[in-house]
């Protein structure tokens, strides 16, 4: 993903969830968003920038990274249950 991309495609989801994406959030269907991820660019660790919003994390936020080696920024969309 380029950094100028802007939302993460379908194919960078299954880098996400080899990082660090577990599926499972704290609530029954509340997603588990990392607060790191591996960069897929340089192996470096992308730290998040988002926030976690005050209802949780809901399937369709775009959750915001950084790379603290290449400063290349991933902004990725959370996946549903079913993705």
């Amino acid at each position: 993903m380029d950094q100028n991309d802007g939302v993460g495609r379908p194919e960078d989801f299954g880098r996400w969830r080899e990082t660090g994406w577990t599926g499972e959030g704290h609530g029954p269907d509340e997603p588990d968003v990392p607060e790191q991820i591996t960069c897929v660019d340089c192996g470096g660790t992308a730290h998040r920038l988002s926030y976690v919003p005050p209802e949780g994390w809901e399937p369709g936020d775009v959750v915001a990274y950084r790379c603290a080696d290449c400063l290349d920024r991933w902004d990725l969309v959370v996946p549903d249950g079913q993705d």
